[in-house]
């Protein structure tokens, strides 16, 4: 800039050096009752530099007014989500109008940033489109790209968090493309914001504008992983956070513990589309990189420093939260392992079974390929640390009980990790959540179970597990959460019930049950009735009436439960004829509860057609039977 003198120039670049102290730095120490003040000074300089530049350009203006007029007048640009066909045309790299454009442009991004970061995001937004207007007069350049790809990422900001979906992704979407094409185009490392207000001597190296400029790309893809997650492009959302958090590795910028934590959450979007082995490794790689946050400081350093107390905390919770993450990869597996091999009765299929292990060899064969096209996080340094975690547990379905154990016993560590932090007193709801998700795992290791004991035995683990804290939980606060363990306990029960009765009939028939066969026997039939009860009682008003329509959230429960107790009280096993009949007449009623709600409310029927249908033949049935006790009564007496 021949006309500014180094004195003049040299006090613009320590104007923008306090600037970016007073953002970046004085601000963590503002105080709360006037949270903005270093960047409201940070402004005031902004603003004296953009005077300088304008100043600067004036007189320039008159020396170079007719040598460039040809170059000032402005180049066909895209409009935002458009292709950049004129990549390469208009100002060259270094011509002074076009370096003068985006000197100007980067004071109103910074500006535009300022604001924003103030909550004053119409003024924000006002700053950031002149940027862009002023960018209109340049070619996309070496001198420039950088500040291309900025203001676009703010945009992008600023309109997602406008809910404005369409308008982020736009903006975000030409950021990308301007990356893209400026890398195969050009390549070079591009010139920082920074360095168009930095003395020659400060000049950023090649090898620090490069890092600078791909973590901006990384920012870009950081964004658009949200925008597609909110516009419900969840596949497209997940490849883009993935490469996210692989470039954060690569550039070493990041912090681990929340690097882990959004790995970890990524690989349940893998789970769910039944990805286990990419969800293994990012769940290896959450692991892994956590460790490089360090211990977690004891209760007595915590103690001594507020922000050992503070880093404790978040280190320990967010630790529990990776453990969550495992424990519902080890279930979901199970669970899908469970739905592949069962038969239509609930049972292990053996020939499924024997076809998928065959099936397996196949798969083995063709992970490694898998894996090789994958994309993997880490470098050189974590690829084994995470390999050596992911041989933990496998991602492939278990097809037997010692597969299907291995995965559970994973599981069940990571649950006393996690119930380490989420414990009763404080986390009240997150440590039932982590109790249940610990039920269910036995339940579905126990499908893999051919030992009708053993099988037995895990269910009542689920039992002692549940039960004291649902008979403890205060009805007032979490009624939702009481309802869930009454349903679990009363189907666990009865899955108990009916285990004990396949036991006892392989040895003799039902009517030569021993006594203490048959007292167990009741004992689940009437446990698992007494909480069926219970969840149906848990919907009456506070006056004690049941409701005569059933909400939809509790319409299939609630009729599921009154089908089930009818089932029930026709099990029960009593040598009294009175009983029995007793036993029946009170099944009777509650199968005429289901059909006549249904009828009544004729949608209903869609909920539970399978419970309708068996309880209308049970209608039929079951006064035949009761009149046969009846009958058989008279005759005694």
């Amino acid at each position: 800039m021949a006309a500014v003198n180094t004195d003049e120039w040299r006090a613009v670049c320590d104007k923008f050096t306090n600037a970016q102290h007073l953002t970046d730095v004085e601000s963590r120490n503002d105080p709360e009752n006037d949270p903005f003040r270093s960047k409201y000074k940070a402004r005031e300089l902004l603003r004296e530099i953009y005077c300088s530049l304008k100043s600067f350009e004036a007189g320039e203006g008159e020396e170079d007014s007719g040598a460039e007029s040809a170059d000032q007048r402005p180049t066909e640009q895209p409009v935002d989500g458009q292709k950049l066909d004129g990549f390469g045309q208009g100002f060259s790299g270094d011509s002074p109008a076009g370096l003068r454009a985006a000197k100007l442009g980067a004071v109103e991004y910074y500006l535009g940033v300022n604001h924003v970061d103030t909550e004053e995001l119409s003024a924000g937004q006002e700053h950031l489109t002149n940027c862009m207007k002023l960018l209109e007069r340049c070619r996309v350049s070496s001198e420039n790209v950088s500040l291309f790809l900025h203001v676009r990422n703010q945009l992008g900001i600023l309109w997602a968090g406008r809910d404005e979906m369409e308008q982020a992704q736009g903006y975000l979407e030409t950021a990308e493309s301007i990356y893209q094409h400026y890398m195969k185009e050009d390549g070079s490392p591009p010139t920082d914001m920074t360095e168009y207000f930095t003395t020659e001597e400060n000049l950023l190296t090649h090898q620090e504008r490069t890092k600078r400029f791909e973590l901006a790309y990384t920012h870009t893809m950081y964004y658009l992983a949200q925008v597609y997650k909110n516009i419900g492009q969840t596949e497209r959302a997940a490849t883009y956070c993935q490469s996210t958090l692989q470039r954060q590795l690569q550039l070493n910028q990041f912090s681990p513990m929340e690097w882990a934590l959004n790995a970890a959450t990524l690989s349940q979007y893998y789970i769910t589309k039944g990805k286990y082995m990419e969800g293994r490794h990012c769940l290896s790689a959450a692991t892994v990189i956590s460790g490089l946050a360090g211990e977690v400081p004891s209760e007595a350093a915590a103690q001594e420093s507020e922000t050992e107390c503070e880093r404790r905390e978040q280190l320990r919770q967010k630790r529990a939260e990776i453990a969550r993450c495992w424990i519902k990869y080890c279930l979901n597996l199970l669970q899908d392992a469970k739905k592949l091999l069962e038969d239509n009765i609930g049972e292990l299929d053996t020939d499924r079974q024997e076809e998928l292990t065959r099936q397996r060899r196949r798969d083995e064969e063709e992970e490694e390929k898998g894996r090789k096209s994958a994309l993997l996080f880490g470098s050189e340094d974590t690829f084994d640390s995470i390999a050596t975690v992911e041989e933990r547990v496998l991602c492939l379905f278990p097809l037997d009980f010692t597969e299907a154990r291995s995965v559970f016993l994973v599981g069940q560590n990571y649950v006393t990790q996690a119930k380490e932090y989420y414990q009763m007193d404080g986390y009240v709801t997150d440590h039932i959540e982590i109790l249940q998700d610990h039920s269910a795992l036995f339940r579905a290791l126990a499908f893999f179970e051919e030992d009708m004991e053993r099988r037995c035995k895990m269910h009542k683990r689920r039992v002692d597990m549940l039960e004291p804290i649902c008979n403890d939980l205060n009805s007032q606060y979490y009624l939702l959460i009481r309802r869930q363990l009454m349903f679990e306990l009363a189907e666990t029960y009865s899955d108990m019930m009916d285990l004990k009765l396949t036991l006892a009939n392989r040895q003799a028939d039902t009517q030569s049950l021993d006594n203490h066969t048959i007292k167990k026997f009741n004992h689940l039939c009437s446990a698992s009735a007494k909480y069926f009860q219970m969840f149906l009682d848990s919907l009456r008003s506070p006056e004690g009436k049941f409701p005569e329509h059933l909400e939809d959230d509790v319409l299939r429960p609630a009729l599921v439960a009154r089908f089930r107790v009818g089932r029930l009280q026709s099990r029960l096993i009593s040598s009294s004829l009175s009983v029995q009949m007793e036993n029946l007449s009170k099944s009777l009623e509650d199968y005429k509860y289901v059909v006549d709600y249904c009828e009544t409310h004729p949608a209903a029927a869609h909920a539970v057609e399978t419970e309708l249908e068996l309880s209308k033949e049970m209608v039929d049935l079951l006064p035949l039977k009761i009149n046969r006790l009846k009958a058989k009564m008279a005759a005694n007496n």
